[in-house]
């Protein structure tokens, strides 16, 4: 399998991007868009998740990398905890709630696939680099 080149090309990215939207056009409705102080928190997290997963990439370390799909992973979090807050106070019914987390645990789940493979990465190259040389 060949090395992804671009941020653009990581499933993590892309649903990230899905779920981004996804919460635009959730968050763009009423009563949620009067909501300015919610809806803005939301929705700078989701778009936190895309961020981060593509600045780690760029970054060009392993190690960012990781720290940086931490962040990503908490972004996440965040983004389901203030859906917990929309349902509660009416600002998106259960089906969109159900929606929403549904698609903002799957980006959970593949960051955190990610984070761990890109943890793998880098302990190796740690080793590699602190292995003598034959």
């Amino acid at each position: 399998m060949a090395a992804v080149q671009r941020f653009e090309d990581l499933v993590a990215w892309q649903k990230a991007r899905e779920l981004t939207d996804a919460v635009y056009v959730a968050t763009g409705k009423r009563p949620f868009a009067g909501d300015f102080g919610l809806r803005d928190q939301v929705q700078r997290a989701s778009v936190s998740i895309m961020a981060n997963i593509a600045e780690g990439f760029e970054r060009g370390s392993r190690a960012e990398f990781h720290q940086f799909l931490s962040i990503a992973k908490g972004s996440c979090a965040e983004v389901r905890s203030h859906l917990y807050v929309a349902l509660d106070v009416g600002h998106v019914d259960q089906e969109t709630f159900t929606s929403l987390q549904s698609r903002a645990e799957e980006v959970t789940r593949i960051v955190a696939g990610l984070r761990s493979a890109v943890g793998r990465q880098r302990d190796e190259q740690r080793a590699n680099k602190l292995s003598p040389k034959s």
